[in-house]
């Protein structure tokens, strides 16, 4: 994981707002998101392992994803580039099981933090810069 130093930064919010501007840059609603906090995503590469994710708290109200309607505000959090390396094919330890299906049908990263390269972060930069043009 590598911090971004942003403008956006302490950025406030309405949610639906926010999350309308973002996803004109490709962003969505990460998957990790609750009631209270989550983050908009964008992946940098077409192997989706390099991100760049802008993580927010509710400040007041809730966020409800099947639900255009909403009426959260949100702060921006220092956004940061990650890449998670996976190991490519399936999985030598996987076992056959019914309910186990339905949640373990990905493997876990080999690397959930790798070493990120110069070439991303110039990305993430450039899409970050997008990303303060059109929230500002």
């Amino acid at each position: 994981m590598m911090p971004l130093s942003s403008t956006l930064e302490g950025y406030q919010n309405r949610y639906t707002e926010a999350r309308s501007q973002l996803e004109e840059e490709q962003f969505s609603l990460g998957g990790n998101w609750d009631y209270t906090s989550g983050s908009f995503d964008r992946a940098l590469d077409d192997a989706n392992k390099v991100w760049l994710r802008l993580p927010f708290q509710v400040i007041s109200g809730s966020i409800d994803d099947s639900s255009q309607d909403t009426d959260a505000v949100i702060r921006l959090g220092t956004p940061y580039v990650l890449k998670h390396l996976y190991n490519e094919g399936n999985d030598p330890e996987a076992k056959a099981h019914l309910v186990g299906a339905l949640f373990d049908q990905f493997q876990t990263p080999v690397d959930p933090d790798a070493n990120i390269e110069p070439k991303w972060i110039d990305r993430a930069k450039e899409v970050l810069s997008e990303a303060e043009r059109i929230l500002e």
